[in-house]
């Protein structure tokens, strides 16, 4: 790869920048209701929960509303639903942002993340109290979000729609994601690739670019 030829750098959200752990969220469900993970986890699966909601086919209201008929707790009041939602989100740690800061110098950073409006909104209180940086809107030049596109990764229509909303070609773009998939469906465009795995973050992966 010659990094000489990147001039746009995209970023998934979750386990890229923010630091996530999915069965959290499950698990704080469970504490809510009484069901187990396991029977908690196949209702959001068969009820499509989260690709529902990070596509905007749900509202807020509606994916909260939803949220109580699944579970058939009409009692359930909107915080805690949303805090529950919510257990996922983790840290950012102030290092990926100084990092985000500096590469911004340098090149057009962008975020693509498939996501839901409650999660972004906890995402930029995450963000504020971690760095002072008041919104994910102030690090990149533009935030592309699945619940706002109506589509997500790794359908390639999202990345086309990046490409040309951002007005960026693909063979000038990085793109970083946690996610097997959402890389490959990337490649495929000619976008150059990172395939974010753990233990190494961000701060080691883009040591070439900065």
């Amino acid at each position: 790869m010659m990094h000489s030829n990147i001039r746009h750098i995209i970023f998934d959200l979750g386990d890229v920048i923010l630091n996530i752990d999915i069965p959290r969220t499950v698990h704080a469900f469970s504490l809510l209701t009484g069901r187990s993970d396991e029977e908690l986890f196949l209702l959001f699966r068969e009820n499509e929960l989260f690709r529902r909601f990070e596509t905007g086919s749900l509202s807020a209201p509606g994916f909260r509303n939803l949220v109580r008929e699944v579970l058939e707790m009409p009692q359930l009041q909107d915080d805690q639903i949303d805090t529950a939602w919510n257990a996922l989100l983790l840290d950012i740690p102030p290092a990926r942002v100084t990092l985000l800061q500096q590469l911004a110098t340098r090149y057009e950073l962008y975020l693509l993340s498939n996501t839901s409006s409650i999660h972004i909104d906890k995402v930029n209180l995450i963000l504020k109290e971690s760095s002072g940086v008041p919104q994910l809107h102030d690090l990149f030049k533009k935030v592309f979000l699945s619940y706002e596109m109506g589509i997500m990764k790794p359908d390639p229509v999202i990345y086309e729609m990046v490409l040309e909303q951002a007005g960026i070609e693909a063979q000038h773009t990085l793109f970083l994601d946690d996610n097997h998939d959402n890389i490959i469906a990337a490649n495929r465009l000619g976008i150059q690739t990172i395939h974010v795995q753990k233990p190494p973050t961000i701060l080691e992966y883009l040591v070439p670019y900065a």
